[in-house]
C-alpha cells in the first residue's frame, strides 16, 4: 500500500475525528454506537445491552451519554463521530480492505473499539483485525491494567457472566504506541450481562458486575479522547 496514501488517510481521519468529537462534546451528550459488519454474523445481537449500559453509566457515574445507541458501518466516515464503538456477534466477520483501512484510521485517530465475543466470534475477529493491524496481535492484559480499575476494581480481571467451554474469561488488547485501541472480551459474554434481566434471568449481582466492567471500558475510552 502506498505510504503517502495511508499517511494522508490517517491525517484526514484525525482531522475528522477531532472535529466531530469536539462538536459532540459541545452538545448535550456524547453518543456511542454498535458496529455493523459484513460476513453474515449477527452484529445486531443483544438488543438491550448498550441502552442498559448507557443508563447505568449515566446514573452511577454521571456520564452524559445519549440514551439511544446508534449503529455505524465499519467503512462509514460516520464512525469518527463516536469515541466508543461496540462490536458483538456469534459468527463470521468480514472486513473489506477499505473497511479495514477506515477502522484503522478511526482507532489511530483516538477512537476505541470494544469487541465482545458472544460465543463463536473468536476465530473471525482475530483474522479480520489482522487486516486492520497487520503488525499487531492481541495480547492478554494484566489485571492491574487501567481498564480493570479506572472506576470499579476487578482484581481478577473480567467477570464470568455465562459458561460455554468452562474456560476462564480473558481480556485481550491491541496496543498501538502504548495506547489500548481495541479491547476484546473473550469467554465472558459481557454484553449478555448488560441485557434486560428478563432475557437471561442472571442474578442481579452478576448483571451489576458486568455493567460495572462496561462502565470501566466507557470511562477508559472517554479518558483517551
Amino acid at each position: 500500500m502506498n505510504r503517502s496514501v495511508v499517511s494522508f488517510g490517517k491525517l484526514i481521519g484525525l482531522v475528522t475525528f477531532v472535529f466531530i468529537s469536539t462538536a459532540s462534546l459541545a452538545q448535550s451528550s456524547l453518543k456511542i454506537a454498535k458496529l455493523k459488519y459484513g460476513g453474515g454474523g449477527d452484529w445486531y445481537a443483544n438488543k438491550t445491552s448498550l441502552p442498559n449500559l448507557i443508563k447505568f453509566a449515566n446514573t452511577e457515574l454521571k456520564m452524559n451519554i445519549n440514551p439511544a445507541e446508534d449503529v455505524v458501518e465499519v467503512g462509514s466516515p460516520d464512525i469518527f463521530a463516536y469515541p466508543f464503538v461496540h462490536m458483538t456477534g456469534h459468527g463470521n466477520v468480514v472486513f473489506s480492505d477499505a473497511e479495514a483501512q477506515n477502522l484503522r484510521n478511526y482507532l489511530l485517530s483516538g477512537g476505541f473499539l470494544h469487541v465482545d465475543d458472544n460465543y463463536g466470534l473468536d476465530q473471525f475477529i482475530r483474522r479480520e483485525m489482522k487486516k486492520v493491524f497487520p503488525e499487531l496481535s492481541f495480547v492478554e492484559l494484566p489485571f492491574d491494567h487501567q481498564v480493570y480499575r479506572i472506576k470499579y476494581v476487578f482484581p481478577e480481571g473480567l467477570p464470568k457472566v455465562h459458561e460455554h467451554d468452562g474456560k476462564q474469561p480473558q481480556g485481550y488488547g491491541l496496543i498501538w504506541q502504548g495506547r489500548l485501541v481495541c479491547y476484546y472480551s473473550y469467554e465472558t459474554d459481557l454484553g449478555n450481562g448488560w441485557e434486560d434481566q428478563s432475557v437471561y434471568n442472571d442474578p442481579e449481582e452478576m448483571r451489576r458486575k458486568a455493567l460495572q466492567m462496561g462502565a470501566n471500558l466507557l470511562s477508559y475510552a472517554f479518558m483517551i479522547l
